[in-house]
């Protein structure tokens, strides 16, 4: 079967909504999270990038993964009940415990996990059940329910200091224009990859740097949006040389899958960490997760195929950071989950409740979330049991000393338990 997202609308959601719905996002200048773009430079405003102490990895699952076939909740009847075809067998699970067990194409993760490293938080999601994934990427992205100031999460989590270096956050992938969670007034660098942060049409170091002499002098005292926004341009690209010029060769013996674009994202970010340019934040995109035909089983099917795919790259990454994950730390989102029942395709409609991820610095491993059950009915959701906003509010407390108001205005978080305090 061909790899296709079954669902109409979650292929309109990715093809427009980082276009139509983008928070504050001016095409040229001003205060936007990418003010303009240069070359292929993104730009914003004037910055003074600093080492970062912790860097958080965002690694959205777009599309509403099936987080009951990842994370199985093999003590509760009523999952093999609603899924004769597509269920995991409980013999199969990794990782057992009374009550859960992970997807055995999670197998590259054990190391982690059994190092207590990784952790999966189930029954989380949004204070509401939103099955549309324009919407609901939009609400997840933002976390701030009913407010009309359109900055996202991690804009607020980056602008809690004085700091105004786009290479704060940095975004790959993406089609140049940044995620709900990244725009705002804070300035961020979306690129599709490494290379892509220069200046194009020189051939040598020598020709390169007259070239940028040149144009730092046509745009000198120009003013204005489209002046500034250039002369910035220029100090992005010399900012973010230490990346360029570092080595393409994964560190620590690591590999990643070839032809995957999340390896490829992954394998860019640990060359970001490693260059240390300041980045607090880095954001990744894998997807559609979106599988309304065809789930398979653990041997065969689409969610194998995807699982497979994410947990080759996050060992490759988790090995390629080798020491440095220990301040590194990795969480997992996805827009909403999937139905209890599988339907009449093999597959799983849109749903409610999911799973998170988390592994690196500072994760308590293990599993996390109090369970609601589950019931074997056509419309059946897991529910939410834990607000997402909660796991996110203990990774930015204990790793960024933000305070639940700084990043998630209005919100009560309530212990979750799966992160602790690390020095550094």
């Amino acid at each position: 079967m061909t790899d296709q997202t079954c669902c109409d609308e979650f292929s309109e959601a990715t093809r427009l909504g980082r276009r139509s719905f983008l928070r504050g996002v001016a095409a040229i200048g001003g205060t936007a999270a990418v003010a303009t773009t240069f070359g292929t430079a993104a730009v914003s405003t004037a910055y003074a990038a600093t080492p970062a102490k912790r860097v958080l990895v965002l690694l959205s699952m777009r599309g509403a993964c099936d987080g009951l076939n990842l994370v199985v909740p093999h003590a509760d009847p009523a999952y093999y009940a609603a899924r004769p075809s597509i269920a995991v067998p409980s013999d199969r699970l990794l990782a057992k415990d009374g009550f859960f067990g992970l997807h055995p194409s999670l197998a590259p993760l054990l190391p982690w996990w059994n190092t207590r490293q990784m952790a999966a938080v189930h029954a989380t999601g949004l204070p509401s059940a939103n099955r549309s994934h324009f919407s609901a990427m939009e609400e997840l992205e933002d976390a701030d329910p009913g407010s009309s100031a359109r900055v996202g999460w991690l804009n607020r989590l980056i602008g809690r200091d004085a700091s105004r270096s786009p290479l704060d956050a940095v975004q790959y992938g993406g089609g140049g224009v940044p995620i709900t969670a990244l725009s705002g007034p804070e300035p961020a660098l979306v690129t599709p990859d490494i290379d892509a942060v220069q200046l194009w049409g020189s051939d040598d170091a020598a020709s390169a740097a007259k070239r940028q002499a040149s144009m730092r002098a046509m745009w000198q005292g120009a003013g204005g949006p489209l002046g500034n926004g250039a002369a910035q341009a220029l100090d992005v690209v010399d900012a973010f040389a230490p990346v360029r010029n570092s080595s393409a060769t994964p560190a620590n013996g690591a590999s990643y899958p070839r032809y995957s674009d999340l390896g490829d994202a992954l394998a860019a970010t640990a060359r970001t960490i490693r260059a240390d340019v300041g980045a607090e934040v880095i954001t990744v995109d894998h997807g559609s997760w979106d599988h309304h035909t065809w789930i398979g089983t653990p041997d065969n099917g689409n969610l194998q195929r995807m699982a497979d795919e994410f947990a080759a790259c996050l060992k490759g990454f988790l090995t390629d950071l080798g020491p440095l994950l220990s301040k590194v730390t990795i969480v997992t989102v996805s827009e909403f989950g999937r139905r209890v029942k599988e339907n009449a395709n093999g597959g799983l409609d849109h749903g409610y409740g999911n799973v998170m991820f988390l592994l690196g610095a500072g994760v308590k491993g293990g599993y996390y979330g109090r369970w609601p059950g589950l019931t074997n009915t056509v419309d059946a959701d897991l529910t939410m049991t834990t607000d997402y906003r909660s796991v996110l509010t203990e990774v930015v407390s204990t790793g960024f000393s933000a305070t639940v108001g700084q990043v998630f205005p209005g919100f009560s978080p309530t212990s979750v338990g799966v992160m602790q305090t690390v020095a550094g």
